[in-house]
């Protein structure tokens, strides 16, 4: 569960770090309040936001089980063990 969060962590600040990084790549001071204005934070904020909303849709829309399937949980066959699985 840990590594859907932290991909959508790395997606939110994703904009934001390849800002800085065109900052530092142009070399303007990244320090300066002009550099961080509320209007291009705003449009970061929402490069970010679109950014998770569309990974939490291919998210949903391309992962789990397929329709109609059935969950078969982890039992022991002939003294082996059998993993759990959808079929």
């Amino acid at each position: 569960m840990i590594r859907p969060i932290l991909i959508e962590i790395g997606l939110f600040l994703a904009p934001f770090v390849i800002y800085a990084a065109v900052l530092m790549a142009t070399r303007a001071d990244m320090r300066q309040p002009s550099a961080w204005t509320m209007r291009r934070l705003g449009a970061l904020l929402v490069a970010a936001l679109i950014l998770v909303v569309a990974s939490f849709v291919m998210f949903a829309q391309f992962s789990g089980a397929p329709p109609g399937s059935t969950y078969v949980p982890a039992h022991m066959e002939d003294g082996k063990f059998v993993p759990g699985a959808t079929r």
